[in-house]
């Protein structure tokens, strides 16, 4: 093994550990664990934490910050489009297949989507759609805010994806350029992350609550961010199929505007998945 590969094992090494005593999600505290919803989806609860969110090698707008959330439930992968399906009667996906994530989708259709599931369960819609404002209190679906997405994302780590730092390794993790051969791939099929949860990296770029700018990160400690109050467009992480691999960075972050409509652009490579908000010991 040469020097420098050595190096870079024990950094790696290094970060996750001190990632893991910073989150509190390891060393006596509640795991992580794989629930099903009333309506038959697979969610990861989280327990609460701190992190640091952002990458000091990473962009202009990826400033590193400490960042607390409180507990939450995850849905385990992207929304399928027989899940999408089965609560909106409709699929828009481009490549269809039903374990494929569903696409296509605006992120107005993905909080429509959230409220109907809501409904669908007994729970109490979360959005406005005259307003489009998020309603934090309510107990059902959203989508998850920016700092809930990396948090599910590094799963514990602190390294530039949750496996480590090597982009080599990414192939094992998602459906990215190199190995996507130009199209969404059904859900799971890569490994999880230490969380369980699947194609956070790669497959298709997810809707998140918050509005993007790109200063909206401080160097203050915070605890659940929102986003700024207003913007032009909507944030989306974790990269898709025909990203690069630093585009699937925990910490890389995109943007778009939330009414983006044009297919011949590339609006096949937008999906979502869900949180609800937690209690200990339960899922509400």
């Amino acid at each position: 093994m040469l020097v420098s590969d050595t190096h870079e094992r024990l950094a790696a090494m290094a970060f996750a550990m001190a990632a893991i005593l910073t989150c509190g999600v390891g060393f006596g505290a509640e795991a992580p664990k794989e629930i099903k919803t009333a309506s038959g989806v697979a969610m990861i609860l989280l327990p609460g934490g701190t992190f640091t969110m952002g990458d000091p090698d990473g962009e202009v707008d990826e400033t590193p910050h400490e960042v607390t959330v409180g507990a939450f439930a995850i849905d385990k992968h992207e929304v399928t489009q027989e899940e999408y399906e089965r609560v909106m009667g409709d699929n828009p996906s481009k490549v269809i297949g039903k374990t494929n994530p569903v696409e296509q989708v605006r992120w107005s259709d993905a909080v429509r989507y959230c409220n109907e599931r809501s409904k669908l369960e007994g729970l109490e819609p979360v959005y406005d759609l005259k307003t489009w404002t998020c309603r934090f209190e309510a107990n059902g679906y959203r989508l998850p805010t920016e700092a809930e997405w990396e948090y599910a994302a590094r799963a514990g780590t602190g390294t530039a994806y949750s496996f480590g730092s090597a982009p080599s390794k990414l192939a094992a993790y998602a459906w990215f350029k190199k190995t996507a051969r130009g199209k969404p791939r059904p859900v799971a099929q890569r490994k999880p992350n230490p969380w369980g949860l699947h194609d956070m990296h790669g497959n298709v770029w997810e809707w998140c609550n918050d509005f993007y700018h790109v200063d909206a990160y401080g160097e203050d400690a915070v605890t659940d961010p929102r986003g700024p109050a207003s913007g032009e467009t909507k944030v989306l992480r974790g990269g898709c199929w025909n990203s690069e691999p630093d585009a699937c960075r925990s910490a890389y972050r995109y943007n778009e505007s939330p009414g983006y409509t044009d297919a011949c652009f590339g609006y096949d490579i937008y999906g979502f998945r869900c949180v609800r908000p937690r209690k200990s010991g339960g899922a509400e």
